[in-house]
């Protein structure tokens, strides 16, 4: 259960530094969703899944980081069509 929490919290801090590196302004809660979801897909893609088993260590933090980046432009494409 620990785990899961450290997991929600890293992934809404990821969230939150996309959306500045993007300049985005979905809204706080929208990049914290996205940072989530994005965290879970770079770690599937870059670390074939392990990430969430690993300790957080600077290399997963930023493969999360560019999960949640890429995510990111992906969700500005949809909804503008542009990813600024």
């Amino acid at each position: 259960m620990l785990g899961l929490l450290v997991w929600l919290l890293i992934g809404g801090v990821v969230g939150w530094l996309a959306g500045m590196i993007m300049r985005d302004n979905n809204g706080t809660l929208v990049n914290i969703v996205v940072g989530i979801v994005g965290s879970f897909i770079g770690g599937l893609i870059f670390a074939r899944g392990g990430i969430n088993d690993a300790p957080i260590t600077v290399t997963s933090f930023i493969v999360s980081l560019i999960g949640a980046v890429v995510l990111l432009a992906v969700v500005n494409l949809v909804r503008r069509g542009s990813v600024r």
